[in-house]
């Protein structure tokens, strides 16, 4: 079938991606924890206002580090996640012959415009969906991880926050509960992220392999 593109390989690679990124607040998580538990040095906060920073301590280094692991695996997670999408997106053109509900600028564009990133990527991917599999019910998973993704993103700890990394280090000695809830949040979306890839990849790659095997059968090999 033409118009078709490979979307395996890109699949389980945004799909470790997302687990790799949830494995990264799962350690900022810790990280938190134990900047509570050992509590606010005599010295104060590490960003003392006016410019003035005092010198880290051996936890708030530590949780440098991985705030900085977290936001290379957010990294990688964008552009694979972008590159999958934008196959799933092609692929479900190709299955149904139909015009998409959105176009192809908004696999880019629904992450970053206001008010529509409240919508778009879900729809986008849903509408991939439907259309590679007309018929069937769309999977939960994809409403749950988007629903979380939210709640992730808008915590102020997400994708996009804010505070400084100093600045979180001060709110994790005085008011970890907030952050913490704002990590377990991203961690739910990195996993249920995960299966709602492989759920909307399986589908997609079921139709293609039925479609392939009747043509297969009629006679016509350039349907594979």
């Amino acid at each position: 079938m033409h118009g078709l593109r490979p979307v395996a390989t890109v699949a389980r690679l945004t799909g470790r991606a997302l687990l790799l990124a949830g494995l990264g607040h799962v350690l900022r998580a810790v990280g938190e924890i134990r900047l509570w538990t050992a509590g606010e040095p005599a010295s104060g906060p590490p960003d003392q206002g006016e410019g003035v920073h005092r010198p880290l301590t051996g936890l708030e280094n530590a949780y440098h580090l991985v705030t900085s692991f977290v936001g290379v695996t957010m990294v990688i997670c964008a552009v694979l996640f972008i590159s999958w999408m934008w196959r799933v997106r092609d692929n479900s053109v190709a299955l149904s012959r139909e015009r998409p509900k959105y176009l192809g600028f908004w696999v880019y564009l629904g992450w970053v415009l206001p008010v529509a990133n409240l919508w778009v990527p879900r729809g986008v991917i849903a509408d991939a969906y439907r259309r590679s599999v007309p018929g069937r019910k769309l999977p939960a998973v994809v409403t749950a991880w988007w629903v979380l993704w939210l709640l992730g993103m808008l915590s102020g700890t997400g994708l996009i926050y804010r505070d400084s990394t100093d600045q979180l280090i001060e709110r994790a000695y005085g008011d970890v509960w907030s952050l913490l809830l704002s990590e377990a949040a991203m961690v739910a979306a990195a996993v249920t992220g995960f299966l709602m890839v492989r759920a909307v990849t399986g589908a997609q790659l079921e139709r293609i392999a039925s479609l392939t095997e009747a043509g297969r059968a009629e006679g016509r090999p350039e349907a594979g």
